[in-house]
């Protein structure tokens, strides 16, 4: 049985991203399952609530997709546990997703999910910055990364002209103004577009 009803998950997606298909909402809870066990094993996340995973994980990521440009491939940088890269990939099966992340742990779980899930996406296993510089993305995300300024750097070289970053951030850390991510107090999202 679900952690989750359909339902419920539909209710804490609602001010993210309104009225998701019944299927997106069953691949999601498929994906909330998956997390919560691999999590109970290995530190994948430090949010354990389901509800608030879905909120916080989910539902920022959903809001991301819902924001997102026309774009074919899309690199998620410092992918971590999968945010925001597999909700989008959910929300957008025909994009090409690469989820970049260093930690073997992590990058194990990214390729279980995408195999149990039935997503086409790419696992790049090692650090974004071991990338082909000739490997170059429509959209870069980034969320909850170590070294902001760092990565926003490097994710500038993994962009198309004409291409864009879209950085989740807090409020605190906001340098200019942003998208406000609905159902939280702090969390804003920056779209850039990057000159050729």
């Amino acid at each position: 049985m679900p952690t989750l009803s359909d339902a419920r998950i539909g209710q804490l997606l609602e001010p993210y991203y309104p009225r998701p298909s019944p299927g997106i909402i069953s691949q999601l809870s498929l994906f909330l399952d998956l997390l919560l066990k691999w999590n109970a094993r290995t530190n994948l996340t430090a949010i354990r609530d389901p509800e608030e995973i879905v909120r916080r994980h989910f539902g920022e990521s959903l809001f991301v997709a819902a924001n997102l440009p026309p774009a074919i491939t899309l690199l998620d940088f410092g992918s971590g546990a999968g945010f925001p890269g597999i909700p989008i990939q959910i929300a957008h099966p025909a994009l090409r997703v690469t989820l970049a992340e260093s930690q073997n742990k992590k990058a194990t779980f990214l390729r279980e999910a995408a195999r149990t899930l039935s997503l086409p996406s790419e696992v790049w296993g090692k650090r974004t910055e071991d990338l082909p510089i000739h490997r170059r993305f429509d959209v870069v995300t980034l969320r909850a990364v170590d070294d902001p300024k760092s990565a926003l750097m490097e994710a500038r070289h993994h962009v198309v002209p004409g291409g864009f970053i879209m950085h989740l951030t807090t409020a605190d850390a906001a340098l200019d103004s942003g998208i406000r991510i609905p159902g939280t107090d702090f969390g804003i999202l920056h779209i850039v577009e990057v000159a050729g």
